[in-house]
């Protein structure tokens, strides 16, 4: 089997051959070449022929966006993942990367004690996605669930349709999700009366830069979640990168709590504890939507939603960069309907439109 090339382009000697000693652990991965800045790597990539780049945000002469926006002209489909710091900077470079067209990213390991640690973190969420963008055999499997005889077609939910009407949208995504999440509210009406409560899978900083970023894209007020918000209509509620965000009912109002328990399914925030919480206090009045994103977070909390007889869409495979989440749900039966990015806005408003907030909000 022909190994994944990839060209590592990052300023910092130390982290060019971090980098590289981590995709090296892998048998089929090749590391064809390394470059000091966006200018030198526009030059090696018809030499060495990259499958995919890893490209450092923050670059002298020429820095990871001006590469991006400047390899995209000449190769619009060549797989990108930015290497980014966890700062407010180094967030918002990414989301601007991400809506110039990178394909992924991962935060720069921080606070580790040692080299060896930094290499097996490196490890750990490089070579994921890698494979995963690479279409590497073996990793679509576990990432990408697969059609069985008995489920394809996909099968639709086939209950009756649910006459509760629900009182919250629940949004779990991961990769690809900025973008989605963007396509998404960019037009949603400005009448919408429910709160929405979402789980993009994000580290700390960059889930508060997402929302300040989703605010310009339509009418949907977007918060990052805080301990003891208020839970209103006509908001929306992101987790905070590095905390677990539930919804908890105290008298007649919601509000939202955080805690740093275990992972779950690999993931602090978790879509699965959201929507378990949202059930405990909203029963089946719940629109759960999921989309693109690696994994099977969101699919446990799905089956309860589903359960007490809440409403599930889920982003269909060709709109999403990755079809792991949405695919889990669909393929275990439990969407009520699969549709296209640019269908979800308008299938929300479908389904809610009849809708009222239950709670009482002051």
């Amino acid at each position: 089997m022909p190994k994944i090339r990839v060209l590592v382009v990052d300023d910092a000697v130390v982290m060019r051959k971090l980098i590289s000693e981590a995709l090296m652990r892998d048998p089929g991965v090749e590391v064809v070449g390394v470059a000091a800045n966006g200018r030198i790597a526009l030059q090696k990539i018809p030499m060495v022929n990259p499958d995919l780049i890893t490209l450092d945000v923050e670059m002298p002469e020429m820095d990871g966006l001006e590469t991006l926006r400047e390899l995209r002209k000449t190769y619009p489909k060549l797989p990108v993942i930015m290497f980014s710091t966890l700062t407010s900077r180094g967030a918002a470079t990414t989301l601007d990367a991400l809506a110039a067209g990178a394909t992924d990213y991962v935060a720069k390991p921080s606070n580790v004690g040692n080299v060896m640690e930094c290499i097996d973190r490196l490890q750990h969420e490089l070579l994921t996605k890698i494979k995963i963008h690479c279409r590497l055999p073996g990793a679509e499997t576990l990432y990408r669930p697969v059609k069985s005889a008995v489920t394809a077609p996909l099968a639709i939910s086939s209950r009756r349709p649910s006459n509760l009407p629900a009182e919250v949208v629940c949004i779990g995504t991961s990769t690809g999700g900025p973008n989605a999440l963007a396509e998404v509210f960019k037009n949603f009406p400005a009448s919408f009366h429910l709160p929405i409560l979402i789980v993009q899978h994000m580290p700390p900083v960059f889930t508060a830069m997402l929302a300040e970023r989703l605010n310009t894209h339509g009418s949907v007020k977007f918060h990052e979640g805080a301990e003891g918000q208020l839970v209103a209509p006509g908001h929306a509620y992101i987790a905070p990168g590095g905390h677990h965000m539930t919804v908890q009912r105290i008298g007649l109002t919601n509000v939202l709590h955080l805690n740093d328990e275990p992972p779950e399914n690999s993931c602090r925030p978790a879509v699965d504890v959201l929507f378990r919480s949202a059930v405990s206090v909203y029963g089946g009045k719940i629109l759960g939507v999921i989309m693109t994103g690696m994994g099977q977070d969101g699919c446990r909390g799905c089956e309860l939603i589903h359960e007490r007889g809440g409403q599930i869409i889920v982003q269909d495979e060709a709109s999403s960069v990755v079809w792991g989440m949405p695919g889990y749900v669909a393929n275990a039966g439990l969407a009520d309907k699969i549709v296209p990015l640019n269908q979800i806005a308008g299938e929300i408003t479908r389904r809610t439109q009849a809708s009222r907030p239950m709670a009482v909000y002051q």
